[in-house]
């Protein structure tokens, strides 16, 4: 019999290319999503769907009740850096308290296997141009203490309980999955590579460079771009571990390699033949320049290997999502 895995947040962006890798290995998959952020229509027909908020703890405790699961995909996080710092409460309550009901849910059902989607966030400020897991942890916004605070309990739960996590901290989320069906849509958007396709098909008139005199070789800032398909195949990797030595554990996932914000453009212009007006702006606090993953320890323990290394192939990806639904899913 498949193994059933419960994706929360399996209604968003990473959480639904997720959903569609796991359903694709053979696992019976099952989605709780609050639908404030997510969006039904990127749901898999193949996966069961409950719209249950995490804060509401007698609708979770009966959702558990009458539901049995092997393992848990944590996606359900407020994820926006600026907002965090305007609204910190409301992050603590969603990224932390309303995971803690998730977690203690979990035990109350013996369900001691947990995959956390967590961020590059936590570690803050870089010390070195490539970060790797053991680069000092000192977020510079809510919402990466958010996710380290929420780190930190899996760890005493780990201690306390026996429960078993792999948190996977990633970079820049991008691309979208090749079929076209699902992509990025946040609101507000507040990522590149979809703000320029977004100026492509005309919903912006240009694109904002924050800052052209960084010390890199085009003066803009260097990001690590990985794609969202990728993301998903080191989830499943990472569950697929835990499930079988149940020992926590943490990875970074990221291409290795960084793109600059010219570059992305660049790489725009070329797939989708537009030219992307740009408008020169001030740089933005706390933007490092180089911002590069180290995924040496997930290459080498899960087996894992990134697929599209290109900055023209993510934004492929992306393209086809954005030039078929340029408002998104229209829920």
């Amino acid at each position: 019999m498949p193994q059933h895995i419960l994706v929360t947040g399996g209604a968003g962006y990473i959480g639904s290319h997720v959903v569609r890798t796991l359903l694709h290995e053979g696992y019976t998959v099952s989605v709780l999503d609050n639908l404030i952020n997510g969006h039904r229509k990127s749901v898999a027909s193949a996966a069961g769907f409950y719209q249950i908020d995490l804060g509401d703890v007698k609708a979770l405790r009966s959702f558990f009740d009458t539901h049995s699961f092997d393992a848990v995909m944590h996606f359900a996080a407020f994820i926006e850096a600026g907002i965090s710092m305007r609204k910190p409460a409301e992050f603590f309550e969603n990224n932390c308290v309303n995971g803690f009901h998730l977690l203690n849910e979990m035990l109350r059902h013996g369900i001691k296997t947990f995959v956390f989607s967590s961020t590059a966030a936590v570690y803050g400020d870089p010390v070195d141009d490539r970060i790797t897991e053991d680069h000092r942890l000192k977020p510079v916004n809510h919402y990466g203490r958010t996710k380290l605070m929420f780190e930190q309990l899996l760890n005493m739960y780990e201690q306390s309980y026996g429960l078993s996590s792999v948190a996977l901290r990633y970079f820049n989320a991008s691309g979208a999955d090749d079929s076209g069906g699902i992509g990025e849509d946040h609101a507000p958007e507040t990522h590149l590579i979809p703000l320029v396709l977004q100026t492509a098909v005309g919903l912006r008139e240009y694109i904002n460079i924050f800052g052209t005199n960084y010390d890199t070789p085009d003066g803009t800032c260097i990001r690590d771009y990985i794609h969202v398909n990728d993301l998903a195949s080191a989830h499943v990797l990472a569950l697929k571990k835990v499930l079988s030595d149940q020992t926590s554990d943490v990875f970074n996932l990221g291409n290795g390699k960084g793109f600059s914000v010219k570059e992305v453009i660049e790489a725009a212009r070329t797939v989708t033949g537009k030219k992307i007006p740009v408008k020169i702006a001030a740089r933005r606090e706390g933007d490092p320049a180089v911002l590069v993953a180290d995924s040496t320890k997930a290459k080498r323990v899960l087996g894992w290997k990134p697929n599209y290394r290109s900055i023209q192939s993510i934004v492929e990806s992306a393209w086809k999502w954005h030039e078929s639904n340029p408002h998104g899913f229209q829920d």
